[in-house]
């Protein structure tokens, strides 16, 4: 199967669909901004639905710089389960916490990187994405982000729960996604309504965090350029 194949084969119900096909000519920065133009018909719905989870403080409590990122093990996308020790043993990582190929803003960053994986390598980092995402799903993200990175999976969100970056949508969300067409528990296998908010860390050998970026806004993603210049400076 052709990799444009395996890409048009995952399911974007509306309106996750307008960032499909996005490349390096819009920027992470520019994401806030065309989800509102494109779908303008959503703004009120995640504006409103971000706005709880500031409220709610949701996120607040994830790694911060200087801190240790608590240590784990998770299945690969082809089964093969990986700690963070042995994921950091070689050098840095950049830990991208995604909703999964669903989200369009997720599709939008993980594209970035693959765009950049050249540029991630010559800084001595490698990437390493995080999804609930079952059913294969998980393996087919391997077309964005390019095959030396590794996409794990957590299934039920369990790491992110345990390092504050999930929380469960309101009925609300949940009656709209549903009428879209999108279903979570099909995705994520199960029927909590988990979410995990998107999240960027850079962690050096010793398990400690040098760069971290998490907005309960799941528009807003971290500056790649950002991020290269941290993984540079460790060496």
């Amino acid at each position: 199967m052709h990799e444009t194949d395996r890409i048009d084969a995952l399911s974007f119900p509306e309106p996750m669909r307008h960032f499909r096909n996005m490349t390096n000519a819009l920027r992470l920065s520019d994401l806030p901004h065309e989800c509102r133009d494109t779908t303008p018909e959503w703004t009120s719905v995640y504006d409103a639905f971000v706005a709880k989870l500031r409220d709610g403080a949701v996120a607040a409590t994830a790694p911060k710089n200087g801190e240790t990122f608590p240590d784990f093990c998770l299945p690969d996308a082809f089964g093969h389960y990986r700690s963070l020790a042995e994921l950091v043993a070689d050098g840095p990582i950049v830990l991208s916490f995604n909703r999964g190929g669903w989200c369009s803003a997720c599709r939008g960053e993980l594209s970035a990187w693959g765009e950049r994986r050249e540029v991630l390598a010559a800084a001595g980092g490698r990437l390493v994405t995080i999804t609930g995402e079952v059913g294969g799903r998980a393996a087919q993200l391997l077309d964005l982000v390019g095959p030396e990175a590794t996409i794990l999976c957590d299934i039920d969100h369990g790491l992110a729960l345990a390092v504050g970056l999930a929380f469960r949508c309101d009925a609300h969300l949940q009656a709209r996604y549903l009428a879209c067409g999108l279903d979570l528990a099909d995705i994520y296998g199960g029927n909590g309504w988990i979410l995990p908010v998107p999240a960027t860390f850079v962690i050096d050998r010793d398990q400690s965090v040098r760069f971290a970026f998490a907005d309960p806004d799941f528009r807003i993603r971290a500056d790649p350029d950002e991020v290269f210049a941290i993984v540079s400076a460790i060496g």
